[in-house]
């Protein structure tokens, strides 16, 4: 089984950052119950979004952030392809769906892009690219064939009716 978790280092700094401005409120301020639960709301989403752990079990992947919420399940069976990928600012972070699927990420630009058998595709995010793939490729996942950069370019017809 293959267990990985990611830390949300780009929220930590974002929720470091609040929590300053927090800080300094109650400090001019004093403690008043806007400010307390709006500090509550801060620590609860620095808890709920930490991190995202992936898991290669033996018949499925899963991926959640922080203690497991806000996830997927998706049995390995369904999977027709894997590969590594690398997002791009527009994706962000968090879960997101884009043009590329459903993206589900908490820091950085490595990915794996996880194309079911429907067509649905997911693109989990990971620090350690490599082992997932590995992971994946030892309970027989298909993987993705790396393009040759030598291939003949394909021939485009075009209608130049206009």
């Amino acid at each position: 089984m293959y267990q990985h978790k990611q830390y949300a280092v780009f929220i930590f700094f974002v929720l470091t950052w609040i929590g300053g401005f927090v800080a300094l409120a109650w400090n001019l301020i004093g403690a008043d119950w806007p400010l307390i639960i709006f500090a509550g709301v801060l620590v609860l989403v620095g808890f709920l979004f930490h991190g995202l752990t992936v898991k290669v079990a033996d018949k499925t992947i899963s991926w959640g952030f922080g203690p497991g919420v806000a996830g997927q399940q998706i049995m390995l069976s369904d999977i027709s392809e894997a590969k590594a990928v690398q997002n791009s600012y527009r994706h962000g972070i968090g879960i997101r769906i884009t043009h590329d699927g459903w993206v589900y990420t908490v820091s950085g630009f490595s990915a794996v892009q996880l194309t079911l058998n429907d067509g649905t595709l997911y693109r989990v995010g990971t620090n350690d690219q490599q082992g997932l793939l590995d992971a994946l490729k030892k309970q027989n996942v298909p993987m993705a064939q790396p393009q040759n950069q030598q291939s003949e370019p394909k021939v485009v017809k075009r209608n130049n009716m206009i």
